[in-house]
């Protein structure tokens, strides 16, 4: 008897006080026609947790294209090193989109995304940010700098280096201003171990974080300039601070080397590179990859660097992010927080549980 598996792909949405969840569930078979017919086939986007609202607006603009009228999706959404494992372990997975590269190396490294997926233009990427530092609505206790975030008595939240791509953004942003741009290692640890004692909840993803936040917890979190931005335009009082030495955030994205619809994968991935879609992404606070796409404006933090100037990404994941034995390892293990990439809806350094739950 052929054994046959029925998953459903949600987009398990953290909601902001005050927003709506938008059911994004499809079916999906191991099956190669994927329960498509009449012409019809089925997309399976696996993102990481932030891009949510707007990978909504822009299948709903590709659908509307020559390109995309017969073209369905099932969409997952969570923390981007969590999506990628599971992509590895079976996951289906059209079209994966996650935080940051190594990320997707994983998926290179397993053959399920081809070694030329950075060779084009854009080197893979699909949208840029930038690192900064957020805070309640007029910013009460003045925070708008790395320094600020160390000192005693205040609050922080960022995520879980070991589950969320987006934290390990947030960590290398204030490592970087604080260590020169890597030149000074000694003094950027320094200076995540004062950080991290001020990081009471760490969630698994940068929008589990972002609601723990919205719900009352803290006085500042580090994230991408497109959370602050989404959370502002979710009617949320807060505020942020892009500081003038931070990190240039850029956002890879890829069609996996098993789809079974590569053609129209290989469409949705060229239609978001088009100034339309650039656009869409823009205008949800995200900077586009792509010249004069429009939407609003950017400006350009004076001592903005980006991960080349601390070495690339084999370098700080060994240094800062290997579980065993690494800068963050060191760091959570002094505070009882685990390194393991397993996730959980939130590590915190004390009994009181989290008012965030897992995206």
């Amino acid at each position: 008897m052929k054994l046959r598996t029925r998953a459903i792909a949600v987009s398990a949405a953290l909601l902001l006080p005050g927003t709506a969840l938008t059911a994004c569930a499809g079916t999906a078979d191991n099956s190669s026609s994927s329960g498509d017919s009449g012409g019809e086939v089925t997309l399976a986007l696996v993102a990481y947790s932030t891009p949510q609202a707007a990978y909504e607006q822009l299948i709903a603009a590709f659908q509307k294209t020559d390109a995309g009228k017969k073209v369905k999706f099932t969409q997952s959404y969570g923390a981007s090193g969590d999506q990628s494992r599971a992509v590895a372990s079976g996951l289906k997975a059209d079209i994966v989109a996650f935080s940051l590269e190594p990320d997707i190396t994983r998926l290179v490294t397993a053959k399920l995304v081809d070694a030329s997926w950075n060779s084009d233009q854009y080197k893979g990427m699909i949208t840029d940010s930038v690192a900064v530092i957020g805070t309640r609505k007029g910013n009460p206790k003045n925070l708008k700098t790395w320094d600020d975030l160390a000192k005693p008595g205040v609050q922080v939240l960022t995520p879980n280096p070991f589950t969320s791509g987006g934290a390990k953004w947030n960590i290398l942003a204030g490592y970087g201003a604080k260590s020169k741009k890597g030149t000074d290692p000694q003094a950027g640890a320094t200076y995540l171990d004062a950080l991290f004692h001020n990081v009471p909840v760490q969630d698994n993803s940068g929008r589990a974080s972002l609601q723990t936040f919205t719900s009352g917890k803290g006085d500042a979190f580090i994230s991408y300039e497109n959370e602050a931005l989404f959370a502002q335009k979710n009617g949320q009082a807060v505020d942020y601070t892009v500081p003038d030495d931070t990190i240039l955030i850029e956002n890879p994205i890829a069609v996996t080397s098993n789809s079974a619809h590569p053609t129209e994968a290989k469409a949705f991935l060229d239609f978001l590179h088009t100034p339309a879609a650039q656009k869409i992404y823009a205008e949800n606070g995200y900077r586009p990859v792509v010249k004069d796409a429009g939407g609003p404006s950017f400006p350009t933090p004076s001592g903005l660097f980006t991960i080349g100037d601390l070495g690339g990404w084999s370098k700080v994941n060994k240094e800062l992010f290997d579980p065993g034995q690494s800068v963050m390892a060191s760091i959570e293990q002094k505070l009882g927080v685990s390194t393991s990439a397993a996730p959980t809806a939130a590590a915190s350094k004390s009994a009181a549980p989290s008012p965030a739950a897992s995206k």
